[in-house]
C-alpha cells in the first residue's frame, strides 16, 4: 500500500469518526432517516474529495488481493470502516430501523 491508499483511509476514517462521534448524535440522534441523510452528505463529501484528486488519473489502488480504481477502493474502505461504526452507533443510541427496536 502506498501513500495514496493511506490518505484515503485516513480521510474516510476521519470523516466517519467526526460524523458518528460528534455530528450524528447532535443532528440525527436515533432517527434512522436523519442518520441516512447525514451519511449521504458525508459519503458525498468523501467521494468528491477523492474523485477530484484521482478521477481519470489511471492510478491503481491496492486492496491486498487485487488492484482497483479510486472509486471502488474508496467504496470498499468506506464500507469496511462504516459498518462497525454504524452497528456500534445503532446499539448505543437505540436506533430503530423501520419502526422496530
Amino acid at each position: 500500500m502506498g501513500t495514496a491508499e493511506f490518505l484515503i483511509i485516513a480521510l474516510v476514517a476521519a470523516a466517519l469518526a467526526l460524523g458518528y462521534l460528534s455530528i450524528y448524535p447532535k443532528v440525527a440522534g436515533n432517527n434512522f432517516n436523519k442518520i441516512s441523510m447525514c451519511d449521504l452528505v458525508c459519503s458525498a463529501f468523501v467521494f468528491t474529495l477523492v474523485g477530484t484528486q484521482y478521477w481519470g488519473s489511471g492510478y491503481e489502488f491496492s486492496l491486498f488481493l487485487f488492484s482497483t480504481n479510486w472509486f471502488w477502493f474508496t467504496l470498499i474502505i468506506y464500507a469496511l470502516i462504516e459498518i462497525p461504526l454504524a452497528i456500534w452507533y445503532f446499539k448505543k443510541y437505540g436506533v430503530a430501523i423501520n419502526g422496530e427496536e
